[in-house]
């Protein structure tokens, strides 16, 4: 008996990149990756690859822990880096603050410190608001740094502004992990491979989920002090997956003949289109830069529900009318372009 198709595999929605179905070149790669028997929890042929391959994108030796979910990986780098007192300095925005239901703060049992951007970025200024305490018994130690690239107001941070925040956290003894749940959006922006904007991280949440994979995420440890007992902390977060290979596959498949970059580099255009296609629609404001593949808008009272009727989306800041639009790798030019007119029909 076939399986049900219980969709319309023909719908498109602009609310989250994780809408999307998986690449078919992912999908392709899980078959292959099947029958036969492999070793399990990770000593199969594909983790063995995944974790060279990686090194070598990356620019030398790293450790790599295949996960299920871009949370799972956040909170097993940021426990794998900090002692119990420790904490992380982070974007009020951020996804570990945010959209993660307490997951560090219950499972991790970490102390997030948070400061107020105007447009997702941290800079060393703003840092410097909550990295300070060292040595007060009082006060949970800011020891860690998290950045997300890109962030979630959508917005990128440039070489230079992530080197100077890495030297910044460095020079105060603290580590720095990047929640690179959209990483390969910002390397498909600033024009480089992954290894430029991963330069004096110390861990990395690798993301594949919103890039095209059905579910797999890793840990990439590019500082091996940086990060202690990770493969004790992935079973205890229920994160270590017995049959690792087809997790491990999925990031292969993403990361050979450069699919992650053409994926999010067509993500990244659907979302310039997008922006370009409303800029002069009465009534609808794009109001953070658009530098990877979201949108952001500001919509007059009502016109958020009417357009729903067309596609489904989030509101980011109801008070204020701010949607958010996202694109993903397989958004079309005739997608952007229905729900563009949609846009202007509903004003």
């Amino acid at each position: 008996m076939s399986p049900q198709q219980l969709h319309d595999p023909t719908r498109r929605d602009f609310a989250s990149d994780n809408y999307a179905g998986a690449h078919p070149e992912v999908v392709a790669a899980v078959a292959a990756a099947n029958g036969g028997h492999q070793p399990a929890y990770g000593a199969d042929a594909y983790t063995a690859r995944l974790t060279e391959m990686v090194g070598e994108l990356l620019g030398g030796p790293v450790e790599v822990y295949p996960v299920f979910n871009g949370t799972g990986a956040n909170v097993l780098a940021l426990q794998a880096m900090l002692p119990r007192w420790g904490a992380v300095v982070c974007a009020e925005t951020a996804h570990v603050n945010t959209d993660e239901n307490g997951a560090p703060e219950r499972v991790g049992g970490i102390k997030l410190l948070t400061v107020p951007t105007p447009d997702g970025k941290l800079t060393p200024e703003l840092v410097d608001r909550q990295a300070w305490g060292w040595g007060d018994e009082h006060r949970a130690q800011p020891l860690v740094l998290s950045l997300t690239q890109t962030t979630e107001l959508g917005t990128c941070y440039t070489l230079d502004e992530l080197r100077a925040l890495c030297d910044h956290a460095h020079a105060l003894g603290m580590r720095v992990h990047v929640d690179g749940a959209r990483l390969a959006n910002a390397a498909a922006t600033l024009g480089t491979d992954l290894a430029a904007p991963t330069a004096g991280v110390d861990v990395l949440s690798l993301g594949g989920t919103k890039n095209g994979t059905l579910g797999a995420e890793a840990v990439v440890v590019l500082d091996p002090d940086a990060a202690q007992g990770l493969r004790y902390l992935r079973k205890t977060s229920m994160q270590l997956g017995s049959k690792m290979r087809f997790v491990s596959a999925q990031l292969l498949t993403l990361l050979e003949d450069d699919l992650w970059l053409r994926s999010a580099s067509h993500a990244n255009s659907m979302a310039l289109r997008l922006a370009d296609a409303v800029t002069d629609v009465p009534g609808v404001e794009v109001v953070h830069p658009v530098q990877a593949n979201a949108v952001f808008a500001a919509l007059q009272p009502g016109h958020a529900d009417r357009l729903r009727e067309h596609a489904h989306f989030y509101d980011w800041d109801r008070p204020r009318g701010v949607v958010r639009w996202m694109c993903s790798f397989d958004t079309t030019p005739e997608d952007v372009d229905a729900f563009a007119r949609a846009v202007a029909e509903t004003a």
